[in-house]
């Protein structure tokens, strides 16, 4: 996944917590239970990212989650219709998320974990699949792997030295 660093200021960021996880390790006077919470934040227009916290309230593991995603932003190539511009597969551990372009009118037809991030990067028309590792965890970095490694048709035909009809046709 390439980061790029994305100036945050002016721009309003909403959270989703994905999943909270109570953890327990033994030791010689009891058990010590801690939490870790998968949050997902994104703006709605094209930036999203993921973060995981661990702290021993559920609300601090949730605030540093929240830390943890807008360091890990990534942005979207989405096209007019609010949908993205080709089909890809992201990949991440055994999870593997298939991103299917969808018309106008669609909406979005995702899992939970992939819903929430659809929801977030502002993509109004999508259909996903889940493949692979049901991990929340692995599922939501799958599809913010495969998000981030879209590319619009601008970006194609610089890459190639051609016009955006030619690579459209």
């Amino acid at each position: 996944m390439k980061r790029t660093m994305i100036d945050t200021t002016n721009m309003e960021f909403s959270e989703k917590v994905v999943t909270i996880k109570r953890v327990t390790k033994v030791v010689k006077g009891g058990r010590n239970m801690r939490f870790t919470a998968l949050v997902v934040v994104g703006d709605s227009n094209g930036h999203v990212g993921a973060g995981l916290g661990k702290a021993a309230e559920i609300p601090e593991a949730i605030r540093k989650g929240k830390e943890d995603a807008m360091k890990n932003l990534v942005s979207v190539a989405l096209d007019e219709n609010k949908s993205i511009s080709h089909d890809y597969f992201g990949k991440y551990g055994s999870a593997s998320v298939l991103l299917k372009k969808a018309p106008e009118g669609t909406g979005i037809i995702a899992g939970g974990p992939a819903r929430i991030v659809c929801e977030l990067a502002g993509i109004k028309n999508i259909r996903t699949k889940s493949l692979g590792s049901n991990n929340k965890q692995n599922v939501v970095l799958a599809t913010i792997a495969g998000l981030s490694e879209l590319k619009s048709p601008e970006q194609v035909a610089a890459n190639r030295g051609k016009s955006v009809d030619e690579v459209m046709a």
